[in-house]
């Protein structure tokens, strides 16, 4: 009787500690979030800021990137050198299906007409040098 009392105490501590470990875990991420709340809060601001000083300047709002276009672009930013639409596709595993490749290409082609990439004939696409950074075109 008595080892199986003291195996339950030994269990007990454990749990305790893993407990105690996870409220010390919990404690530490409610930090990092609250961290990254304030700074989504501070980014909203400033993206605000600077749509509404380009109105002021007559400048229109530059129109804003779906999310897939942000993620090519962030692609392009590490990869630095130019890709082809079937290595896009391959490395945010879209699929390499002819059908994936030519849709990829179609995003592409959208980001060549809005000046942000350009494409070398017959050639990978590549970030155009002068693209401004903007709330909307930067990926970060």
């Amino acid at each position: 009787m008595r080892e199986l009392l003291d195996k339950i105490e030994a269990r007990q501590r454990l749990v305790r500690e893993t407990a105690e470990r996870l409220r010390e875990q919990i404690t530490e991420l409610t930090g990092q979030l609250a961290a990254a709340e304030r700074t989504l809060e501070r980014l909203e601001t400033t993206r605000e800021t600077v749509l509404e000083l380009a109105t002021e300047d007559g400048t229109p709002p530059p129109e804003p990137l779906p999310p897939g276009h942000r993620e090519i672009l962030a692609l392009f930013e590490q990869n630095g050198n130019g890709l082809r639409a079937r290595e896009v596709c391959r490395t945010l595993g879209t699929g390499t299906e002819p059908r994936h490749t030519e849709g990829m290409r179609a995003k592409l082609k959208r980001l060549v007409n809005r000046g942000i990439l350009t494409e070398s004939e017959p050639g990978p696409f590549t970030l155009t040098p002068s693209a401004p950074t903007t709330p909307e075109t930067d990926s970060n």
